[in-house]
């Protein structure tokens, strides 16, 4: 065993931790300040949801295409670059005023983050055993929602105590400063050793997610990986799934501003009891699939979507209960949605990946991301649509309807499982 395997261990958790959390810092900002935007720029809703997809659009589409660019430049120099990259596309986002500006800055803002998830799990995979997936990926996946936390609470201060054009420039240096130490301190076994390592202690870190140089063995193109049994399904669950987080994330406090009539601070703070609800889900999910499903990654996952389902129709139901209910609802409501996610883009596409005799766990966790983050894409223009047109109201009933979807697709994968056990035991 490698003499200092723990302490890089914890290292290595904490850096890409934080790493990954810092991005919300630089995303969530815009959820809070729409309503500024709508109202001193004149931004109509259409518009506020167009500029969240010129930040996921290229953060979602990126992760499928250039996925494997942290394969050559290896996790801690992309990951470094990206968040540096991402520091700089927002710094000045608040000295502009036309919607051009910000959807380009936020457009590039999409493009330098989509490598931060692949080179985290990449830097993360190193250090950490096989067995330990669902538990590990549980508790790291708290970065998400943390962050979020960060993220909103930051913008949330900056914004009543500074105005909405400040909430851009501290979370830039603060990301900016996190990618210097990125750069500085992510290290992978072999370099910690100084290229000394034996076989032996390979094997004892190595990882469902090592970082490979992609060759003609290890790679595999989308139309291939469509045919691989669950794959599909599993990513329209990871769509739904998004696309629904992301509802809330990009418009929870607006929607209560304008439609449960909170003051705009009170609105940005009590949206806080959803990510909160993630923290907590993310942190027990994983670890109770593995104690008390026996590992069961897709049963878990599923009574968590159904549960999730199950929330959001009493957010709808209750939203004119006050304010109890309304936090009651949303931590539910983050609890069950934002639990499986970790799991989904990362335990279950490598538990899949063990029926083929290739390192195709980076390209199969990759297309799951990607195409799930393809829903968060969606998301913003049509909830400006739906609300300039219809209700606020609507909207929900959209998402419980999407959050059906993703019940059916996964329960069609836990059967797609069940039939394929005899052959391949080790799927899911």
């Amino acid at each position: 065993m490698l003499p200092s395997r723990n302490k890089w261990q914890i290292v290595t958790f904490i850096l890409t931790w934080v790493a990954y959390a810092s991005t919300y810092l630089l995303r969530k900002n815009l959820g809070v300040i729409k309503s500024d935007l709508e109202s001193e720029l004149s931004l109509s809703k259409p518009q506020l949801g167009w500029l969240d997809t010129a930040f996921l659009l290229p953060y979602a589409t990126l992760q499928v295409l250039i996925g494997p660019v942290g394969d050559y430049y290896g996790a801690r120099k992309t990951l470094s670059t990206c968040l540096l990259l991402a520091a700089v596309s927002m710094v000045t986002c608040g000295q502009w005023s036309t919607f051009q500006m910000f959807a380009i800055l936020y457009f590039f803002n999409g493009c330098a983050q989509s490598q931060a998830w692949p080179n985290c799990v990449k830097g993360l995979g190193f250090w950490f055993k096989k067995e330990q997936t669902s538990t590990l990926f549980g508790v790291w996946g708290t970065c998400v929602f943390v962050g979020g936390i960060g993220g909103t609470s930051l913008a949330v201060y900056l914004q009543s105590s500074y105005g909405w054009r400040y909430v851009f420039a501290t979370p830039s240096y603060i990301v900016a400063v996190i990618g210097i130490l990125i750069f500085l301190f992510l290290r992978t076994p072999e370099e910690v050793t100084a290229g000394k390592i034996n076989k032996a202690d390979q094997d004892a870190v190595n990882s469902k997610y090592s970082e490979v140089k992609s060759s003609p063995e290890t790679s595999v193109g989308i139309l291939q990986l469509l045919k691989i049994p669950m794959l599909a399904e599993i990513a329209v669950t990871t769509f739904c799934v998004k696309m629904v987080r992301y509802c809330m994330y990009m418009w929870l406090p607006m929607y209560l501003h304008q439609h449960l009539g909170y003051e705009k601070t009170e609105a940005g703070m009590l949206s806080l009891s959803f990510e909160i609800g993630g923290v907590l889900g993310s942190a027990i999910l994983g670890y109770a699939i593995d104690k008390c499903l026996q590992g069961q990654t897709t049963k878990g996952c599923i009574i968590c979507v159904v549960l999730s389902t199950l929330a959001l129709v009493m957010f709808l139901v209750t939203s004119n209960f006050g304010i109890y209910f309304n936090i009651l609802s949303m931590l539910l409501f983050g609890v069950f949605n934002c639990g499986p996610d970790p799991l989904l883009t990362g335990t279950l596409p490598l538990e899949i990946g063990q029926t083929s005799n290739r390192n195709i766990q980076a390209a199969l966790s990759g297309f799951v991301n990607g195409f799930g983050s393809l829903g968060t894409v969606l998301q913003g223009p049509m909830i400006g649509l739906i609300v300039q047109y219809y209700s606020w109201e609507a909207i929900l009933h959209v998402m419980i309807f999407i959050c059906l979807i993703g019940t059916v697709t996964l329960m069609k994968a836990a059967f797609t499982k069940t039939r394929l056990q005899p052959q391949s035991p080790v799927l899911v």
